[in-house]
């Protein structure tokens, strides 16, 4: 549901699967530092120009001009505009212009340096207020992504520490790889929608700019939510925004999860409140979902690595005798079944795409199969592309393919994702999924590890209010999982001692520190569901 609710409005997942952000001007605070670069780049080519020509010199104006040519358009498209509006016409040129040359791509190419400069000197702040906005969102269930015409837009997240945070993002890069038309064409925000598996009509999109604005109209979104930061709600609202608001605290989300995220996003260890999990479970029959890699195991730099202890064996064993207990992995169904190693309980691999039950149970799921042929051609294509970065791992899996980039240089982890996104680009029925230092192709279709939870309930007839299901994972990928449980079950998020980063945005209700805390906390579970203290 989206209704109005002075002094602003609330979004419900009941009628909205998605957000999808502009970047400069909603999300950080990158418009001034844009405006800034491109009044540097056009001041000193009219000035150089005028010189030559001998006319007078008319600054760049960073409010109107950048608002009215260049803001929100794809770089080169606003230099275009721009130039034109004073009856300067330049030659194109290519995208590999050196940036001394004056063709509209070695002005855009200048541009960037300067940006860069910018950046590298002062790095970038985000509105505070739309950061909150977006943990609320992706807590309540509803999918994010940034949608940006920038092909700075990877450097700018970086910049900001927020790479991480959105579902999807596309950007500048990716409209040049798939040749999609820029603002106000609505092309890039229907990519975006279509990366995160939703109709335009179940997305909402933020924009500060008319073009963004127009592009959001003409894409038929569910609505188009205009944020006015220059005093220009009119034109905004002319252009298509079904609502204008100055900053997003006027937006709210209908989400229960939120007052246990007003503390800051702190959240409790699962082994300090036992007591609470323990009246939670108290006459309910549960069944308890764990992750592999980074949950039973600890990460490791290879996935061949990552071998479960005895005791955790002994442990999930033990688990399996008083309640129902599944693995769900984004490795292969056979390849999870054999490194844990119990016969009597479940198993989801490859994400959830592969489903099946203890021996003697003829439980079975395998959804996408008509998708490997193209897996397998994806595969050999990103081989080819990688093979040249040291570091870089390509695991091939049933129904997704990883490309591990732990042991890549930093300067080289941006033409790892180069690659991938350029692969994408050629098979558009996979989409890019995230997980830590891995990138994911997977089958473009609305599944994963949470809807394999809720197959596995329904199949079992526990998909039923008295029976608690409780999922621990401590990855992106598992996410979903904590989001289908959020008003029903207990999600837990395996943090990772010594992490240095803070807290990741969740949806889980507690944390556990590594996996000697999940052994430690299902040996507490066990205890319990035995009778004892």
């Amino acid at each position: 549901m989206f209704r109005k609710k002075k002094p602003g409005f609330i979004i419900s997942k009941s009628s909205f699967d998605a957000v999808l952000f502009d970047l400069d001007g909603v999300v950080t605070k990158t418009a001034k530092v844009h405006a800034a670069s491109w009044k540097k780049l056009f001041d000193e080519y009219l000035k150089k120009s005028a010189a030559l020509q001998g006319g007078s010199f008319k600054p760049f104006d960073s409010k109107n001009d950048y608002r009215k040519y260049v803001d929100g358009r794809p770089r080169y498209e606003g230099i275009k505009n721009f130039l034109a509006s004073r009856g300067i016409a330049l030659p194109y040129g290519t995208p590999d212009d050196p940036s001394d040359k004056e063709t509209i791509c070695g002005l855009g190419n200048r541009k960037n340096i300067f940006l860069h400069e910018y950046l590298e000197k002062n790095g970038v702040e985000t509105y505070e207020l739309s950061i909150k906005l977006i943990y609320k969102l992706k807590a309540a269930g509803i999918k994010t992504a940034i949608v940006s015409s920038s092909k700075n837009c990877a450097v700018v997240l970086k910049a900001a520490k927020i790479y991480d945070l959105f579902d999807v993002k596309v950007d500048g890069v990716d409209s040049l790889n798939l040749n999609l038309k820029g603002k106000p064409a609505p092309d890039i925000f229907l990519e975006a929608a279509q990366r995160l598996g939703v109709t335009p009509a179940r997305a909402i999109v933020v924009e500060d700019a008319i073009a963004g604005v127009q592009a959001g109209r003409q894409g038929n979104f569910g609505c188009v939510i205009g944020v006015d930061r220059i005093g220009q709600s009119a034109s905004l609202k002319a252009s298509g925004a079904e609502i204008v608001v100055g900053n997003l605290s006027q937006i709210s989300v209908d989400n229960r999860l939120n007052e246990r995220k007003e503390s800051g996003g702190i959240l409790p260890s699962a082994l300090e409140a036992m007591d609470e999990i323990r009246q939670l479970m108290a006459g309910k029959p549960i069944f308890v979902f764990l992750d592999y890699d980074g949950t039973l195991t600890p990460i490791v730099e290879r996935p061949e690595l990552a071998v479960l202890s005895d005791d955790a064996r002994e442990t999930v064993s033990a688990l399996a005798a008083y309640c129902q207990v599944a693995v769900i992995s984004g490795r292969d169904l056979q390849d999870v079944q054999n490194l844990v190693g119990i016969d009597n309980i479940f198993y989801a691999g490859s994400h959830g795409f592969d489903i099946a039950g203890p021996r003697g149970q003829h439980i079975k799921s395998q959804q996408g199969l008509d998708f490997l042929p193209v897996l397998s051609i994806a595969e050999q294509a990103l081989r080819n592309r990688l093979h040249a970065i040291a570091g870089v791992l390509v695991e091939r899996k049933k129904f997704s393919i990883a490309v591990h980039y732990r042991r890549v240089a930093e300067q080289e982890a941006e033409a790892v994702e180069t690659a991938v996104d350029q692969v994408l680009a050629d098979h558009n029925r996979l989409r890019k999924g995230h997980g830590k230092k891995v990138y994911e192709l997977q089958p473009k279709i609305d599944w994963h590890k949470g809807k394999a939870l809720l197959w596995l309930l329904e199949h079992l007839g526990l998909r039923q209010p008295d029976v608690l299901p409780l999922y621990i994972g401590d990855d992106t990928t598992d996410e979903d999982a904590f989001n289908v449980l959020i008003d029903w079950g207990v999600g837990i998020l395996v943090r990772h001692a010594g992490a240095t980063d803070n807290l990741p945005l969740t949806a889980a209700r507690y944390v556990l520190e590594d996996p000697g805390e999940v052994m430690d906390f299902l040996r507490s579970l066990i205890s319990i569901l035995k009778g004892g203290t």
